[in-house]
Protein backbone atom coordinates (compact mmCIF):
# COMPACT_ATOMS: atom_id res chain seq x y z
CA UNK A 1 0.00 0.00 0.00
CA UNK A 2 1.25 2.91 -0.89
CA UNK A 3 1.69 5.63 1.93
CA UNK A 4 -0.38 8.65 1.70
CA UNK A 5 2.35 11.03 3.55
CA UNK A 6 5.92 11.01 2.03
CA UNK A 7 8.77 13.16 3.61
CA UNK A 8 12.14 13.70 1.94
CA UNK A 9 14.92 15.55 2.86
CA UNK A 10 16.12 18.09 0.14
CA UNK A 11 20.12 17.77 -0.60
CA UNK A 12 19.82 21.71 0.00
CA UNK A 13 18.53 20.93 3.49
CA UNK A 14 14.86 21.46 3.02
CA UNK A 15 12.21 18.97 4.14
CA UNK A 16 9.09 18.22 1.76
CA UNK A 17 5.96 16.60 3.37
CA UNK A 18 3.61 15.85 0.47
CA UNK A 19 0.10 14.52 0.23
CA UNK A 20 0.24 11.83 -1.43
CA UNK A 21 -3.67 10.21 -2.49
CA UNK A 22 -4.59 12.00 -5.60
CA UNK A 23 -7.03 9.30 -6.44
CA UNK A 24 -9.17 11.07 -3.41
CA UNK A 25 -7.91 14.62 -4.52
CA UNK A 26 -5.25 14.82 -1.30
CA UNK A 27 -8.50 14.38 0.83
CA UNK A 28 -7.37 13.91 4.60
CA UNK A 29 -8.40 10.56 6.03
CA UNK A 30 -8.09 9.58 9.46
CA UNK A 31 -4.89 7.40 8.92
CA UNK A 32 -3.10 10.75 7.40
CA UNK A 33 -4.33 13.02 9.64
CA UNK A 34 -2.34 10.72 12.40
CA UNK A 35 0.21 9.82 9.72
CA UNK A 36 0.79 13.85 8.76
CA UNK A 37 1.29 14.23 12.88
CA UNK A 38 4.36 11.51 13.36
CA UNK A 39 5.83 12.46 9.95
CA UNK A 40 5.86 16.55 10.94
CA UNK A 41 7.30 14.92 14.46
CA UNK A 42 9.81 13.54 12.60
CA UNK A 43 10.53 16.59 10.37
CA UNK A 44 11.17 18.73 13.64
CA UNK A 45 14.06 16.68 14.95
CA UNK A 46 15.77 16.65 11.34
CA UNK A 47 18.18 19.48 10.71
CA UNK A 48 16.10 21.09 7.69
CA UNK A 49 16.16 24.97 6.73
CA UNK A 50 12.41 24.92 6.07
CA UNK A 51 9.51 22.71 5.39
CA UNK A 52 7.42 22.25 2.01
CA UNK A 53 3.99 21.19 2.37
CA UNK A 54 2.49 20.26 -1.15
CA UNK A 55 0.20 17.25 -2.92
CA UNK A 56 0.73 14.99 -5.56
CA UNK A 57 -0.75 15.38 -8.86
CA UNK A 58 -1.75 18.65 -10.60
CA UNK A 59 -5.42 19.06 -9.77
CA UNK A 60 -5.61 19.30 -6.36
CA UNK A 61 -3.91 20.40 -3.29
CA UNK A 62 -6.60 18.97 -0.86
CA UNK A 63 -9.95 18.78 -1.32
CA UNK A 64 -10.35 19.20 2.47
CA UNK A 65 -11.65 15.88 4.82
CA UNK A 66 -12.13 12.65 3.24
CA UNK A 67 -16.86 12.23 3.77
CA UNK A 68 -15.88 8.74 4.45
CA UNK A 69 -14.58 9.68 7.93
CA UNK A 70 -16.08 13.51 8.56
CA UNK A 71 -19.78 11.75 6.76
CA UNK A 72 -23.31 13.50 7.77
CA UNK A 73 -24.28 10.76 10.22
CA UNK A 74 -22.18 11.93 13.04
CA UNK A 75 -22.89 13.48 16.48
CA UNK A 76 -21.78 16.66 18.00
CA UNK A 77 -19.04 14.82 19.90
CA UNK A 78 -18.03 12.02 17.13
CA UNK A 79 -17.63 15.00 14.63
CA UNK A 80 -14.74 17.15 17.66
CA UNK A 81 -13.49 13.55 17.90
CA UNK A 82 -12.61 13.32 14.35
CA UNK A 83 -11.96 16.74 13.48
CA UNK A 84 -9.72 17.45 16.25
CA UNK A 85 -6.51 15.73 15.55
CA UNK A 86 -6.52 17.96 11.86
CA UNK A 87 -6.48 20.98 14.59
CA UNK A 88 -3.31 19.44 16.35
CA UNK A 89 -1.57 19.17 12.74
CA UNK A 90 -2.76 22.79 11.58
CA UNK A 91 -1.17 24.02 15.22
CA UNK A 92 2.22 21.68 14.63
CA UNK A 93 2.52 23.32 11.36
CA UNK A 94 2.25 26.68 12.10
CA UNK A 95 3.98 26.39 15.17
CA UNK A 96 6.93 24.44 13.27
CA UNK A 97 10.51 25.84 14.50
CA UNK A 98 11.27 26.88 10.86
CA UNK A 99 9.65 28.55 7.73
CA UNK A 100 6.93 26.59 6.46
CA UNK A 101 6.23 26.99 2.72
CA UNK A 102 3.13 25.88 0.90
CA UNK A 103 3.22 24.79 -2.70
CA UNK A 104 -0.42 24.57 -3.93
CA UNK A 105 0.17 22.14 -7.22
CA UNK A 106 -3.74 22.28 -7.56
CA UNK A 107 -6.85 23.54 -6.20
CA UNK A 108 -7.49 23.69 -2.52
CA UNK A 109 -11.33 23.53 -0.91
CA UNK A 110 -12.69 23.58 2.57
CA UNK A 111 -9.68 21.89 4.66
CA UNK A 112 -7.25 21.99 1.91
CA UNK A 113 -7.42 25.97 2.42
CA UNK A 114 -6.86 25.75 6.56
CA UNK A 115 -3.37 23.18 6.15
CA UNK A 116 -2.21 25.90 3.33
CA UNK A 117 -3.51 28.58 5.63
CA UNK A 118 -1.15 27.15 8.57
CA UNK A 119 1.71 27.54 6.85
CA UNK A 120 3.76 30.84 6.83
CA UNK A 121 3.95 30.97 2.94
CA UNK A 122 1.61 30.26 -0.09
CA UNK A 123 3.01 29.69 -3.31
CA UNK A 124 0.16 28.81 -5.86
CA UNK A 125 0.22 27.42 -9.50
CA UNK A 126 -0.96 29.78 -12.15
CA UNK A 127 -4.96 28.59 -13.21
CA UNK A 128 -5.45 27.27 -9.74
CA UNK A 129 -8.09 28.25 -7.53
CA UNK A 130 -9.31 28.21 -3.56
CA UNK A 131 -12.48 28.15 -1.99
CA UNK A 132 -13.27 28.41 2.22
CA UNK A 133 -16.09 26.68 0.74
CA UNK A 134 -16.92 25.29 4.52
CA UNK A 135 -20.21 28.16 5.21
CA UNK A 136 -21.34 26.30 2.00
CA UNK A 137 -21.57 22.64 3.52
CA UNK A 138 -23.62 24.29 6.49
CA UNK A 139 -20.89 24.36 8.64
CA UNK A 140 -17.58 26.36 9.51
CA UNK A 141 -14.16 25.70 9.48
CA UNK A 142 -13.56 23.09 11.52
CA UNK A 143 -9.35 22.09 11.67
CA UNK A 144 -8.58 25.83 13.42
CA UNK A 145 -8.00 27.38 9.81
CA UNK A 146 -10.58 30.01 10.11
CA UNK A 147 -8.96 31.06 12.99
CA UNK A 148 -5.37 31.50 11.58
CA UNK A 149 -7.17 32.79 8.49
CA UNK A 150 -7.69 35.81 10.21
CA UNK A 151 -3.73 36.51 11.15
CA UNK A 152 -2.76 35.61 7.75
CA UNK A 153 -4.92 38.31 5.47
CA UNK A 154 -7.06 41.69 6.63
CA UNK A 155 -9.84 40.32 8.88
CA UNK A 156 -12.58 41.98 7.07
CA UNK A 157 -11.50 40.02 4.16
CA UNK A 158 -10.76 37.16 6.03
CA UNK A 159 -14.50 37.07 7.57
CA UNK A 160 -16.15 38.03 3.76
CA UNK A 161 -14.24 34.94 2.94
CA UNK A 162 -15.31 33.11 5.56
CA UNK A 163 -19.53 33.74 5.37
CA UNK A 164 -19.41 33.96 1.99
CA UNK A 165 -17.76 30.77 0.87
CA UNK A 166 -16.56 31.77 -2.08
CA UNK A 167 -13.97 30.33 -5.18
CA UNK A 168 -11.58 32.82 -5.98
CA UNK A 169 -8.44 32.33 -8.60
CA UNK A 170 -5.11 32.82 -7.51
CA UNK A 171 -4.21 36.11 -8.90
CA UNK A 172 -7.19 37.73 -7.14
CA UNK A 173 -5.86 35.70 -3.49
CA UNK A 174 -2.32 37.27 -4.17
CA UNK A 175 -3.49 40.71 -4.34
CA UNK A 176 -5.55 39.83 -0.74
CA UNK A 177 -2.09 38.68 0.91
CA UNK A 178 -2.52 34.77 1.09
CA UNK A 179 -1.05 34.03 -1.69
CA UNK A 180 2.95 35.54 -1.74
CA UNK A 181 3.65 34.03 -5.01
CA UNK A 182 1.58 32.55 -8.22
CA UNK A 183 3.69 30.39 -10.39
CA UNK A 184 3.96 30.17 -14.31
CA UNK A 185 4.30 26.53 -15.37
CA UNK A 186 8.29 27.52 -15.90
CA UNK A 187 8.83 28.78 -12.64
CA UNK A 188 6.88 25.61 -11.17
CA UNK A 189 8.97 23.15 -12.60
CA UNK A 190 12.02 24.89 -11.09
CA UNK A 191 11.25 23.92 -7.66
CA UNK A 192 15.45 25.48 -6.86
CA UNK A 193 14.52 28.81 -8.17
CA UNK A 194 11.01 29.01 -7.01
CA UNK A 195 12.82 28.22 -3.27
CA UNK A 196 16.04 30.68 -3.68
CA UNK A 197 15.27 32.65 -1.04
CA UNK A 198 14.55 30.17 1.49
CA UNK A 199 17.39 28.19 0.56
CA UNK A 200 20.10 30.77 0.34
CA UNK A 201 19.19 31.25 4.11
CA UNK A 202 21.01 29.73 7.00
CA UNK A 203 19.59 27.16 9.64
CA UNK A 204 19.78 29.74 12.59
CA UNK A 205 18.65 32.61 10.71
CA UNK A 206 15.60 30.41 9.72
CA UNK A 207 14.98 29.45 13.37
CA UNK A 208 15.49 33.26 14.82
CA UNK A 209 13.17 34.45 12.25
CA UNK A 210 10.24 32.17 12.95
CA UNK A 211 10.68 32.00 16.71
CA UNK A 212 9.72 35.85 15.94
CA UNK A 213 6.98 35.73 14.29
CA UNK A 214 5.59 32.95 16.33
CA UNK A 215 5.59 35.40 19.09
CA UNK A 216 3.92 38.18 17.20
CA UNK A 217 1.01 35.24 16.29
CA UNK A 218 1.11 34.40 19.98
CA UNK A 219 0.42 30.58 19.78
CA UNK A 220 -1.09 29.48 22.85
CA UNK A 221 -3.63 31.51 22.12
CA UNK A 222 -4.33 30.86 19.06
CA UNK A 223 -4.06 27.57 20.16
CA UNK A 224 -7.45 28.43 22.31
CA UNK A 225 -9.15 29.80 19.06
CA UNK A 226 -8.44 26.72 17.17
CA UNK A 227 -9.93 24.97 19.67
CA UNK A 228 -12.65 26.84 20.07
CA UNK A 229 -13.39 26.59 15.96
CA UNK A 230 -13.15 22.57 16.71
CA UNK A 231 -16.16 23.10 19.23
CA UNK A 232 -18.39 25.09 17.15
CA UNK A 233 -17.70 23.65 13.72
CA UNK A 234 -19.02 20.09 15.51
CA UNK A 235 -21.81 21.64 16.97
CA UNK A 236 -22.83 22.16 13.55
CA UNK A 237 -22.37 18.93 12.37
CA UNK A 238 -25.66 17.17 13.13
CA UNK A 239 -27.27 20.37 11.81
CA UNK A 240 -30.29 19.33 8.67
CA UNK A 241 -28.16 22.00 6.52
CA UNK A 242 -25.07 20.23 6.90
CA UNK A 243 -26.57 16.64 6.60
CA UNK A 244 -28.07 18.04 3.25
CA UNK A 245 -25.08 19.25 1.63
CA UNK A 246 -23.11 16.19 2.51
CA UNK A 247 -26.04 13.85 0.93
CA UNK A 248 -26.09 16.59 -2.09
CA UNK A 249 -22.45 15.91 -2.56
CA UNK A 250 -22.73 12.00 -3.09
CA UNK A 251 -25.55 11.93 -5.08
CA UNK A 252 -23.23 14.42 -7.05
CA UNK A 253 -20.28 11.82 -7.42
Amino acid sequence: MTNTIQYTKNESSYGVIQLNRPEKRNAISMEMAMELKKTLETAKKDSIKFLVITGAGDRMFCAGGDLQNLHGDLSTDEAFSNLYPMKEVLYEIASFPVPTVCLLNGDALGGGCEIATACDFRIGRENTKFGFVQTKLGITPGWGGGALLYEKVHPTFAYQWLVEGEVYEASYLQSKGWLQKVADEALWDNREHLLKPFIAKSLEQMKILKMQYKKKLSMLGISALMDEEVRNCATLWDSQEHKDAVEQFFQQK
